[in-house]
């Protein structure tokens, strides 16, 4: 039985939303009212943000995402919810995680200097893995792949991370296979991508997976991006 298997049987539903379980273990404490609606045509979309967050690591897949209304709706959480900071100052008003309405949602998961504390933080990890779980699709930008990587759910997957950090990415998570010359990566539902503004590639990919090339190019053109199309497109890990 693993440890998501434990479980608190009297999550109090929100409105129309049916009752649910979710995991009892100390570390799940501020996941504990999340809760799932079995329908729901749209996607959402759940950045999960810490301070120091990389800001384009969320905002570069929310410019793409966000433009696609009648697909996707964003929502920003974090453990605590309020106002989160990232490594540029700039302040974003986040939900918190056991107010979301999901279901079957797609995780952002950012990097950033924040990652080194969190990588460490039990608690933290154990709900991003909760999260996880039920996710359609986990995408992780940059660091945040390492972060992701210590649920678990990456061990024995292929994914990248920022080149310039790549050797601290390989030291914490042994288990993951981590491909160095990558722009982004996908191994089933898990989208990584390499450093920054990887993340904008990494997700017109995704979009062309979910809603068709046509739609992810005209995305780009609109955006004036120059999306670059092959995953394996990396000058950056010859640098580094």
């Amino acid at each position: 039985m693993v440890e998501s298997d434990r479980l608190l049987s009297d999550c109090t539903p929100f409105k129309g939303v049916p009752r649910v379980q979710i995991p009892l273990s100390p570390p799940f404490f501020f996941c504990r009212l999340l809760c799932f609606s079995g329908k729901n045509s749209m996607r959402t979309v759940l950045a999960i943000l810490f301070n120091n967050f990389e800001t384009l690591d969320v905002f570069g897949p929310v410019e793409i995402l966000g433009r696609l209304k009648d697909h996707f709706q964003i929502e920003f959480v974090s453990p605590q919810g309020g106002i989160v900071t990232s490594t540029q100052n700039v302040p974003v008003l986040t939900g918190k995680i056991s107010d979301a309405h999901v279901s079957h949602c797609t995780l952002l998961v950012p990097g950033g200097t924040g990652v080194v504390e969190l990588v460490r933080n039990e608690e933290f990890i154990a709900c991003l893995k909760a999260l996880a779980h039920d996710a359609e699709y986990v995408l992780t930008v940059c660091t945040g792949s390492i972060l992701f990587s210590k649920t678990g759910l990456l061990n024995g997957k292929k994914a990248t991370s920022n080149k310039r950090l790549f050797s601290w990415t390989a030291s914490e998570s042994p288990e993951v296979i981590w491909m160095k010359k990558a722009r982004w990566i996908k191994d089933g539902s898990v989208y990584t991508s390499s450093g920054v503004s990887a993340g904008m590639d990494m997700t017109l990919a995704f979009v062309a997976d979910v809603l068709g090339y046509d739609i992810a190019k005209q995305q780009s053109i609109e955006i004036e991006y120059d999306w670059k199309e092959d995953a394996a497109w990396d000058p950056f890990s010859d640098i580094y």
